[in-house]
């Protein structure tokens, strides 16, 4: 025990005292913040600032109802044939061109949207759109009814989602909070065993070929000398994520500081404005439907410490589960340009878990897929995680841990008896047959 104590200290300091794994753990979360802050202002600069000018040539003497422009797209019906409008395209300042030929209302066919520019596919969907909208309003004007009842038709719902707890008790919840935790969640464990995974095949890899490991399996066992790097490099992997809780979590609470101060005069305006109760009543359903309310809302009924405590304990878990089978990749290799062949049977589950999870799991995180998913030791470190913000009972998480656990011991132990050769292997290409080869290897 003493001497896997002795790897695992000198695997983790050999890589904390590392200047790049400071710089990374300080960057990474102000990378991460940066990245997503300015993908999400440039879409939404992107769609306020999106503007086409389209020209409508509509020969369609049925549909006398028009197109009503918007923020991104301004109709404009033209008194010319749509050849002539192709060719007077550009200089007449027009992006595209919205061609309405004669059509049954109830089969439109033959609309074509044209110009020198493919149209993407946002613009073809909110034109199909506003089409769409057009035909029903003059179908049910049709119909008899005045634009007054035509505006009556359309109402704004918002529901308000309850779940019911264990108690009986009515909690609130949300859907998208709940999505937003499983993506992140399933994103960060994906990379997180995959990214210390390969370390470990790498350090294996580099100790192999410096003959480094030769030294050392004169003074320890191969079985003692690989659990030591691989916990080692665990713990590696749990001090960079809780530095990136704490910082991501300061950075996190000083945005929301600022956006609260910027909107604080604003409320105070409207607050000194309201002289009685149902003013109040709407100040405060104001201020839980704004963004900070909303998010507020959605997170108060998660045990977020609870999702924070089973985040760790899957990481640990599925990347030890990993973790042991790319200790045997690297032990079975001379270069890691040698370990393609064997890193894909090892990431094809992984994958396909991270993207089952992330597709059947979040549109139905109770179903038969999903309940085998976060079972399954090779796929539930993401599956689990991506269920846990809908709610999963109890004795599924403990099955799901319990699996986990013997799946990892039975890893360990199929990997332990290909490491005690390939480790002294050299100049030699491996197989996979090879490799079952030794495992059946006596001691």
């Amino acid at each position: 025990m003493n001497k896997i104590l002795l790897i695992i200290q000198r695997e983790y300091l050999s890589r904390v005292k590392k200047k790049s794994f400071i710089v990374m753990t300080l960057l990474t979360p102000v990378i991460i913040a940066g990245f997503y802050g300015i993908t999400i202002y440039f879409s939404i600069q992107g769609i306020k600032g999106t503007s086409n000018k389209i020209a409508v040539v509509n020969e369609n003497k049925t549909l006398t109802e028009k197109l009503v422009s918007t923020r991104n797209a301004t109709y404009t019906y033209v008194n010319q044939s749509l050849p002539q409008m192709k060719a007077n395209l550009a200089t007449e300042g027009y992006d595209y061109v919205l061609y309405l030929p004669e059509f049954n209302l109830d089969a439109p066919a033959g609309i074509q949207l044209l110009g020198t520019k493919q149209a993407g596919l946002t613009l073809n969907s909110k034109v199909s759109d506003d089409i769409e909208n057009v035909i029903r309003n003059q179908k049910l004007k049709e119909s008899g009814l005045a634009q007054k009842d035509l505006d009556n038709l359309k109402s704004s719902v918002d529901i308000d989602m309850k779940k019911i707890g264990e108690t009986g008790k009515e909690e609130d919840s949300s859907a998208g909070a709940s999505t937003v935790i499983a993506y992140v969640a399933g994103v960060l464990m994906f990379m997180f065993i995959l990214l210390y995974g390969i370390q470990v095949m790498r350090g294996v890899i580099e100790e192999k070929t410096n003959r480094i490991i030769e030294v050392m399996i004169s003074s320890v066992k191969p079985f003692q000398l690989m659990m030591g790097k691989i916990i080692g490099i665990a713990l590696v992997g749990l001090t960079q994520f809780i530095l990136w809780i704490v910082l991501t979590g300061a950075i996190s609470t000083a945005v929301v500081k600022i956006y609260a101060n910027k909107s604080t005069a604003t409320k105070t305006e409207v607050a000194t404005a309201m002289k009685n109760q149902s003013d109040s009543k709407m100040l405060k359903d104001a201020t839980e439907k704004s963004p900070i309310g909303s998010i507020q809302k959605s997170l108060a009924n998660l045990n977020v410490t609870k999702i924070i405590t089973l985040f760790l304990f899957f990481f640990i878990g599925g990347y030890l589960f990993y973790s042991a089978l790319y200790a045997a990749i690297g032990s079975a290799v001379d270069s890691e340009t040698e370990t393609q062949q064997f890193m894909f049977p090892v990431m094809m589950p992984l994958l396909l878990g991270y993207t089952l999870s992330l597709s059947v799991i979040t549109n139905d995180p109770y179903g038969n897929m999903a309940f085998w998913l976060s079972m399954i030791p090779f796929t539930s470190p993401i599956a689990m995680m991506v269920r846990l913000p809908y709610g999963v009972p109890d004795w599924q998480l403990a099955l799901s841990m319990a699996l986990l656990i013997l799946g990892f011991i039975g890893t360990v132990w199929v990997a332990s008896r290909i490491y005690r050769v390939g480790i002294l292997m050299y100049g030699k290409k491996t197989s996979l047959k090879e490799m079952i080869k030794w495992f059946t290897y006596k001691n």
